[in-house]
Formats: C-alpha cells, sequence, structure tokens
C-alpha cells in the first residue's frame, strides 16, 4: 500500500506574505498639515550704520570660539568650561535622553518579532480520567509570531515619530544655545574680573597716594602750614579710597566665584587676568542682508521651529485618530506532545487574529484632541515669531551700542588725560600756596572719577563684541555636535 504524500503548507508563507504585504502599505497616507516655515516679523534690514558687512570678514555663526577668541588664558579657561559646566552636561544627556525617546517611538511603526518555546505536562488522577486510569500528558511547541501590529494606513505612527523627532532636534539646539551662551558668559566673567582688578588697582594706587599726601598735611598742620578744614578734607578722601579698596576686593572675590561656577572647577592662577587686556577678542563681521539670512540660523531660532514642526506632526496623529484602526496578531510553528516530533511533518500550528476598532462615540473627545493640537501648532507658530523678534532686538541693540562705542572710548580717553592735567596744576597751584586744598580735592575726585569710567568703558566694549558675537549665533564648534539618531533596530 502506497504511503499519502505530506503536502507541505502554504497557509505560513502566505501568511508572512501577506504581513510584508501590509507592512509595505501601511503609512501611505499622511493626514498632517503642509508644514509652511512663517515669515520673519521684522524688518528687511538693521538701520544702524554699523550694520556695514566689513571686507574680507567672516559672518560670526561661522567663526569658532578659539578664532574669536585671542587671549590663550581666556581660551583655556573656556575650554575648561565647556568640559566641566554642568548646565552644559545636562544639555547633552537631554539630548541622549530625546534620541532614546525617538527610538521607542519609532520602532512602534515596525512589527516586533518574538519566537516562544514552551513546554508544559500534566497528570489527571484515574477517578478523573475517561479511561479509568491515571493519565500523563505532555505538549511541546515553538512559535514565531507578531503581536498586535498595528497597520499604519493614516500615518498616525508616522506622524508621533516625526514629532519626536523633532523633539530631538529640539534638544540639539538648545544644547547648542547651551554651548554658546556658556561661551560667553565665561569670556564676559573673565573680562568682569580683569575690569574689577584694574578697579582695585586703581583704588589702592590713589589710597596710597592720597595717604602719603595726608602724612605730609598732617606734619604741616602740626607747624601751623595746614588749616585744619584742608586737612579734614584730605583725611575723608583718604577714608573714601580705603572703602573703595574694600568694596572692589569683595568684587574681586565675587567675580572668582562667578567664574569657577560657570567652569566648574577650580582655576589656575596663571589663567587668570592681572587686568583688562587691550583686545580680546576680534570684531565680529556685521550682518548682511535679510535678517532670515542671519537669524534663522541662530539655535534658538531653529528650537521654536523644531517645536513648531513636532506640533505639525502631532496634528496629522489627531486626524488619524479619527479613522479606523487596524492590528494583526500572526503567529506560526510547530507543536508535539514530544520533542521529537517538533519537527515532524503535519507538527506545523499557527494563529492570524486581525482585528479593527471603528471610533463611533466619544462624546468629542477626537474633536477636542484635534482642536487642542491645531491651537498648539498656533501658540508655535507666535513663540516662533517672537523667537525671530527677540533675536532682531538683541543684534539692533548690539548694534546700537557699537555705532558709538569708538566716540565715547575715544572722548572719554580725552577727558581722562585732561582730568590729569588739571589735577597736576591745582595740586601745584596748592603746594605754592595760590589755590586753597578744596580746588585740589575737586580735581582729584574728577581725576579718579574719570579713570574709573574709562575702565567700565573698555569693559562695555569688549562686552560688546562678545554679546555681538553670541547673538550673530558665533561660538559653536562643529566638532562638538551630538551623532544623529539611530534607525530602529540598532544597537545604541
Amino acid at each position: 500500500m502506497k504511503q499519502p504524500v505530506q503536502r507541505k503548507s502554504t497557509l505560513w508563507p502566505r501568511t508572512a506574505m501577506l504581513l510584508a504585504l501590509t507592512a509595505a502599505l501601511a503609512g501611505c497616507a499622511n493626514l498632517a498639515p503642509d508644514y509652511t516655515q512663517p515669515a520673519a516679523p521684522v524688518p528687511a534690514s538693521w538701520t544702524s550704520q554699523a550694520a556695514a558687512k566689513p571686507a574680507g570678514e567672516i559672518d560670526a555663526d561661522h567663526l569658532g570660539w578659539r578664532e574669536f577668541f585671542l587671549d590663550p588664558r581666556l581660551q583655556q579657561v573656556i575650554a575648561a568650561a565647556l568640559d566641566n559646566n554642568r548646565d552644559l552636561r545636562v544639555a547633552a544627556l537631554n539630548i541622549e535622553k530625546a534620541r532614546a525617546q525617538y527610538r521607542i517611538t519609532d520602532a512602534n511603526r515596525y512589527p516586533s518579532i518574538s519566537a516562544t518555546g514552551a513546554s508544559s505536562a500534566s497528570r489527571t488522577p484515574a477517578e478523573l480520567s475517561t479511561t479509568g486510569r491515571a493519565a500523563v500528558s505532555r505538549q511541546q511547541s515553538v512559535t514565531v509570531g507578531v503581536s498586535a501590529y498595528e497597520l499604519d494606513f493614516f500615518g498616525r505612527l508616522k506622524n508621533l515619530s516625526d514629532a519626536a523627532l523633532e523633539s530631538y532636534q529640539y534638544q540639539v539646539e538648545t544644547r547648542r544655545s547651551t554651548h554658546i551662551s556658556l561661551v560667553a558668559e565665561v569670556a564676559t566673567a573673565w573680562l568682569t574680573l580683569a575690569s574689577d582688578r584694574d578697579l582695585l588697582k586703581l583704588a589702592q594706587d590713589t589710597y596710597a597716594s592720597q595717604s602719603r599726601t595726608f602724612e605730609l598735611s598732617q606734619r604741616s598742620h602740626d607747624i601751623g602750614t595746614v588749616s585744619g578744614v584742608d586737612l579734614a578734607s584730605q583725611e575723608a578722601t583718604v577714608e573714601s579710597a580705603r572703602a573703595d579698596v574694600a568694596r572692589y576686593t569683595s568684587q574681586v572675590e565675587q567675580d572668582l566665584n562667578a567664574l569657577r561656577l560657570l567652569v566648574g572647577a577650580d582655576i589656575d592662577a596663571s589663567l587668570l587676568p592681572a587686568g583688562l587686556p587691550d583686545t580680546a577678542s576680534v570684531l565680529p563681521a556685521m550682518p548682511a542682508g535679510l535678517p532670515s539670512q542671519v537669524l534663522l540660523r541662530r539655535p534658538d531660532v531653529l528650537a521654536a521651529e523644531h517645536t513648531l514642526k513636532s506640533a505639525n506632526a502631532d496634528i496629522g496623529a489627531a486626524r488619524a485618530a479619527f479613522f479606523p484602526s487596524i492590528s494583526l496578531t500572526a503567529n506560526g510553528g510547530t507543536a508535539s506532545r514530544t520533542l521529537g516530533g517538533l519537527f515532524k511533518a503535519g507538527s506545523g500550528s499557527w494563529t492570524f487574529s486581525p482585528s479593527i476598532n471603528l471610533p463611533i462615540f466619544n462624546t468629542g473627545s477626537l474633536r477636542a484632541s484635534l482642536d487642542s493640537a491645531k491651537i498648539t501648532r498656533d501658540i508655535d507658530v507666535a513663540n516662533y515669531e517672537k523667537a525671530i523678534q527677540t533675536a532682531f532686538r538683541e543684534v539692533a541693540d548690539a548694534l546700537a551700542v557699537r555705532a558709538t562705542l569708538d566716540q565715547r572710548l575715544d572722548a572719554q580717553g580725552k577727558a581722562t588725560a585732561a582730568s590729569e592735567k588739571a589735577f597736576r596744576l591745582s595740586d601745584a597751584r596748592y603746594r605754592n600756596g595760590v589755590d586753597s586744598y578744596l580746588t585740589t580735592l575737586v580735581a582729584q575726585r574728577t581725576l579718579y572719577s574719570a579713570q574709573q569710567t574709562l575702565i567700565s568703558l573698555r569693559l562695555t566694549e569688549q562686552s560688546n563684541r562678545i554679546t555681538l558675537y553670541k547673538v550673530l549665533g558665533g561660538g559653536w564648534s562643529e566638532q562638538t555636535q551630538p551623532m544623529q539618531p539611530t534607525q530602529p533596530g540598532s544597537q545604541p
């Protein structure tokens, strides 16, 4: 007698082909609105005379901070801050967290395939057995299948993945913004320390000079050549200078504490400035052309745009929720009472369980979710436009200060020189008995104030360079950019 021919089942291959086909068709529709970048709600150009771009200079956002800051000590301090600052470290970790969240969300678009092996054994006592005898039954199985895989016909999962990707890009731009701000803050703090050390030295020199003058006047008063009024006026000037020494000493210590906090570690004394350098940075290029060519490259503006794109994708996900969702659960494998029979002919097993969910009545919650997504998008449009307006205002303010700084520095330098000359003449007239000490005292205070103002104005000029460099998007180093998000299924 001929043995019957065993025909290989074609159901599981057909099921696999069906899953592959439905996966290819999934996501064929995208209900998210087409993204259009909002127009920049700012004037076409800056009106400041300082906005003309000098010939031969490059844009600030293409100028690395090592090329902008010239002092090697300041370069080392900034590098230490980029290595140790906690805010920058948190920003980098937020990128890694957002990247992991994106991978989790994006993985939902693809089938999750798992293999399962199971073994079971049970004993039925004789009094419960249909044969009247105790029986032991065993079952072995091996299956491979897909569980609750949603067919993304209307792009819900794709839009959720896009929203997560935009959130990741937002964190990338936020880190860039933190990087730029940190570089600017460290440089400003370093220069502020230098300025206050100059002011402290000026106060110390003034105190020492006035103390010597007071001692001479004290001797002259003892012999009756200097009046008590002049001696008291000189003593008041000495004590005022001594108070300034104490005040600036405290301010220098506070500056050091602020710099240490920004750097995130102690700083070698050799890297600290004794006074303001003549030039700590180069003057960055001024913007030319439309603001969109400059401002839209700023990381904070790019971050706001990524938030807007994420909201746009959320609208697509909210729209897709109105349509049916189809899920598939399928597995195939082999089952047998014994391990040896798992791979024999006729031991194949399979299940295929499609399901569909069609929203019918939900008290308007889906409509409310869509309305909420649209309102969020409108809010993000307003925030994006505000980010551009804020960026424009920051650049305009920095340019407005820059436009008059050279004149102010020149005028203050000449005023200080004139005050010094007036003090020397007044002091000579007082020593020759021509004028009272009151005239010399006024001239001395005028010179001291002019010297303080000149130091502060030099700091303002250096700080304005840094501010202009920062608001134009400078200070970012390409080699510190984080990696792009990995594809689903790849190892981190």
